[in-house]
């Protein structure tokens, strides 16, 4: 069913042109934009985009379109497309791999996981791209962040060859990414972000949607550079951040942190923030520890133990300052 008052009509011009098995396409919508759908042999190509995500208009294409294809009748796309749509793809996710190159293509190739790329190791101008973006690889496995579950249904996921952490002295010692293979996942990430319109804080690390039993890409990757660089995912103000830890001295807070309903609030502020794991119960068991722990990989990484400090506290409270729950 459709509203006959919302109903906006559309009028479309129909300009054919055949060189071989190549035809073109233009439209007008009433927004007044145009696209070219570009036709070879029996496949359907966007190359320019008519979305406005300001009005909340997602119609931007890339690549190929996949529709039906009958015998007995003519599909057509006279009226293609139609403005109330959305993209599949609304998380990117952030992983290592664990392995070196050529063990990471085998696993993410033939194994039961993927990707949609892989970033390799060699400091060469190739990203390997192993699933069609516009379907589901097998990377995020059980996850969530905020009402959404499943991520695999909803994200693009980058594996990054790194060897990820190694235990020394009780301590987990992670693997600096080169500033080539950085580069190449910022690059990759931005163009991602830009054409599905990912807003900030559905960039995520792995570590993030699956916080109990994941730590990737873990603290080397540098998150505050793609933020700032890039302009690729979230990072707190340090205005607000200082403003927030004056509200405390280290003893008041140290007092203050052992209190139930100080714990219950923390709880609900990562909770809020996107973890959707955190139990709201005023203990601090094994489950808060790894959250926190997973927030801080991300957001800061110099300190990982997950205990909730001050300078935690106060990351975490800007952060929810800046880009709300």
């Amino acid at each position: 069913m459709f509203s006959c008052s919302t109903q906006k009509k559309i009028i479309s011009q129909h300009k054919n042109k055949y060189n071989s098995h190549l035809e073109t396409n233009k439209k007008t919508t009433n927004s007044q934009r145009e696209t070219e759908l570009t036709h070879i042999k029996s496949y359907d190509f966007f190359y320019e985009n008519i979305g406005d995500p300001t009005k909340k208009n997602y119609t931007k294409s890339y690549g190929s379109i996949v529709g039906a294809k009958l015998k007995d009748y003519k599909v057509t796309k006279s009226y293609f497309p139609a403005l109330s749509q959305n993209y599949r793809q609304k998380f990117l996710i952030l992983h290592y791999t664990v392995s070196n190159n050529d063990a990471s293509i085998k696993i993410l190739t033939q194994k039961e996981v993927s990707a949609h790329y892989l970033i390799n190791d060699i400091d060469d101008e190739e990203i390997y791209q192993l699933v069609d973006e516009n379907k589901r690889a097998y990377h995020a496995g059980i996850s969530s962040w905020k009402n959404n579950t499943q991520l695999n249904d909803t994200s693009i996921g980058i594996e990054i060859v790194n060897e990820g952490f190694k235990m020394i002295d009780g301590n987990m010692v992670f693997t600096d990414f080169p500033e080539y293979q950085f580069k190449k996942v910022a690059s990759l990430a931005k163009d991602i972000v830009d054409r599905y319109q990912i807003p900030p804080q559905f960039v995520l690390a792995h570590s993030d949607i699956s916080p109990t039993r994941k730590q990737d890409p873990g603290t080397k990757f540098p998150w505050k550079r793609l933020y700032t660089e890039y302009q690729v995912g979230m990072w707190y103000d340090d205005d607000d951040k200082d403003s927030f830890m004056n509200e405390f001295n280290v003893n008041s807070f140290s007092t203050e942190v052992r209190k139930i309903s100080f714990i219950s609030n923390f709880q609900k502020m990562l909770k809020d923030f996107g973890y959707s794991e955190t139990p709201i119960n005023g203990t601090i068991d094994i489950t808060t520890t790894k959250i926190i722990r997973a927030f801080q990989y991300h957001f800061r990484p110099e300190k990982c133990d997950g205990i909730m400090d001050l300078e935690t506290y106060a990351i975490l409270q800007a952060l929810l300052k800046k880009y709300g729950k």
